[in-house]
């Protein structure tokens, strides 16, 4: 009986250990998801599922989104900033502003979207980087 295997406690120095494995395996894992996004290379803006432009990131420029809703044809409903790198959506006349307060994007795959005005700004990679604007 006695050479059965018997669990012990942990002690300090295996508690710490387990610390320094998780805290690397996490810091690992986080190297892995933010550290290999792909940074953005236009910016492709759609509205009621409708495309309507597409433009560099690299050139800083302020785009008025005339949407469906709008009270009239020559005012925007939203405003997107484009400026270095990241597209940004600084103004929406939509109720709950929830557009206006997500955080600027410049990786691949990101969106801003305002639902009541049916846009949604979404960035694109490579394959589209021989288009420079599209304006419809």
């Amino acid at each position: 009986m006695e050479n059965r295997l018997q669990l012990r406690k942990l002690n300090k120095r295996d508690f710490v250990l387990l610390l320094v494995l998780l805290g690397a395996s996490l810091g690992l894992l986080a190297w892995f998801w933010f550290g290999h996004q792909e940074t953005g290379v236009m910016v492709e803006v759609t509205v009621d599922g409708e495309l309507y432009g597409t433009y560099s990131l690299k050139e800083d420029q302020e785009i008025p989104i005339i949407s469906k809703t709008s009270q009239s044809e020559s005012e925007a409903s939203n405003y997107l900033v484009i400026a270095k790198g990241k597209a940004d959506m600084i103004q929406g006349d939509c109720p709950d502003k929830l557009c206006v307060r997500q955080a600027a994007i410049s990786h691949v795959g990101e969106n801003i979207v305002c639902l009541p005005n049916r846009v949604v700004v979404t960035i694109i990679g490579e394959e589209a980087a021989d288009t420079d604007v599209i304006i419809h």
